[in-house]
């Protein structure tokens, strides 16, 4: 299954509390949208930088990229 990796960037000194707290939005979407195979966390850069992420199916990356507005997305590589 592809899976896109949508990618809110937040920087400055409140970075990392402003990612946490777009995540449990995200993770509230998630649950009220029903949406399976996600995965959605932070990605801490830098005491400066921080990125929120939500993984979704490639099928509703169309959907969820205009209703979610992300500041970019690429494909998501498992680990």
């Amino acid at each position: 299954m592809e899976r896109i990796k949508l990618i809110w960037d937040f920087r400055g000194p409140n970075a990392i509390q402003t990612a946490k707290h777009h995540v449990v939005h995200l993770k509230e979407f998630v649950e009220s949208e029903s949406l399976q195979h996600t995965l959605c966390d932070i990605e801490e850069r830098s005491a400066m930088q921080c990125l929120a992420y939500l993984v979704v199916e490639k099928k509703h990356m169309n959907d969820l990229r205009d209703r979610l507005k992300p500041h970019k997305g690429q494909l998501y590589q498992e680990s």
